[in-house]
């Protein structure tokens, strides 16, 4: 069910997408943020149209519930958290591959994709991406990769195996190789925030914060 409804939801995203990015000329990487935010949508809404489903079919039909849709106040310490992975958690990740493959691993390569995207929002588009990296893209990540995918392969296997299956997952459906590692690690703190909390809310709100301060190092460069 799991691999069956992820990949039914990413076919359509894909096609969608295509889509989308048929109604602009522009080169490959150079889209205005209107495309990206198009794209955004509608690489998410298949998936929360299938969550949805798939907890009135197959759930309780309480979707919150379903997928652990829960905050307490003791989530704002994903804040921190959230800081402390992308600051420290990533750059320690980072280091030693640096000294092995220096070209593979070069800061720029890393931060490509998060600056090109900075680049070329201007005025309103800078308020639309942030809304996209820092608020869409974690609620509906932490949807789909924790409450969906880890929380129901840890109902078939070990607990640290789903944790470590979804991390994988989250890094790979990213397709940018040089960004895997600190992917996987962050999706780690994401999976162990999920497993000791039993809700999404502390993953939601720590990978906001990761998000957040990605786009703030790359804003103050």
């Amino acid at each position: 069910m799991v691999i069956g409804g992820w990949l039914g939801c990413y076919l359509i995203a894909n096609i969608l997408g295509g889509a989308i990015a048929g109604a602009t000329s522009a080169p490959s990487g150079e889209e205005p943020i209107w495309i990206l935010a198009a794209s955004a949508l509608a690489l998410w809404t298949p998936f929360v149209v299938m969550l949805v489903l798939l907890s009135r079919k197959l759930g309780s039909g309480n979707f919150w519930s379903d997928y652990s849709v829960r905050f307490r106040p003791i989530d704002a310490l994903g804040i921190p958290i959230g800081i402390a992975s992308q600051i420290v958690l990533v750059s320690a990740v980072y280091w030693p591959l640096r000294k092995i493959f220096p070209a593979t691993f070069d800061a720029a390569d890393v931060e490509e994709r998060a600056s090109d995207l900075y680049d070329r929002a201007h005025g309103w588009w800078l308020v639309v991406l942030v809304l996209i990296v820092v608020v869409g893209a974690p609620i509906v990540e932490e949807l789909v990769y924790r409450g969906f995918i880890q929380g129901t392969l840890r109902g078939t296997m070990n607990h640290g195996v789903a944790l470590v299956v979804a991390a994988v997952w989250f890094a790979l459906i990213h397709f940018v190789p040089v960004e895997y590692p600190g992917l996987f690690a962050i999706a780690l703190v994401l999976g162990f925030s999920y497993h000791f909390s039993n809700r999404i809310g502390l993953p939601i709100v720590t990978h906001m914060a990761f998000n957040a301060t990605g786009l703030l190092l790359v804003a103050l460069k």
